[in-house]
């Protein structure tokens, strides 16, 4: 992610501006989520002691403010509840319009609310099946001993089923 017509900041990363969080080890307890989604996967962390899956995960329970936490597999499949499209004044980093969100039950879990993508405006219903799309973001550079190096990154999303 280069920063063209600033020429002070010309090819280099800006932190301050990057809407996505820092996913490896070095910089957060919860990078297991991160590379979970990067094998397609929705997780999240569930409390042995009171059986509470809290999403986002976590590093202690909302609930009973333990840290006995593992790791579960949730679905990536799930219905729209809700949504709303966004045709104009999408935020900088966020592509072409829409910009869609909804309401996405998922079986047997809880309703999420996330970011719907490879839909185009009116597509969506209420009642539709989504799965779990995993994209890649910009990588963030990061010093590791004497050398940068680039961190994947990814985010994840909803799509309809075709």
């Amino acid at each position: 992610m280069s920063n063209p017509g600033i020429s002070i900041l010309e090819g280099k990363y800006m932190v301050t501006m990057d809407q996505y969080p820092q996913q490896s080890k070095e910089f957060t307890q919860v990078h297991q989520f991160y590379e979970n989604l990067q094998e397609g996967r929705l997780t999240t962390t569930r409390c042995r002691d009171c059986g509470m899956e809290p999403f986002p995960p976590r590093i202690l329970c909302p609930n009973c403010h333990q840290s006995n936490l593992e790791w579960v597999d949730w679905p990536t499949t799930g219905t729209v509840v809700e949504f709303t499209e966004e045709a104009m004044g999408i935020p900088l980093g966020f592509g072409e319009p829409p910009l869609i969100h909804a309401l996405v039950e998922l079986p047997g879990k809880k309703t999420l609310f996330t970011r719907i993508v490879n839909c185009r405006e009116g597509e969506l219903a209420c009642g539709d099946q989504l799965k779990l799309a995993v994209f890649a973001v910009d990588p963030v550079p990061q010093e590791i001993g004497r050398e940068v190096v680039q961190i994947k990154r990814v985010c994840y999303a909803f799509e309809p089923v075709r």
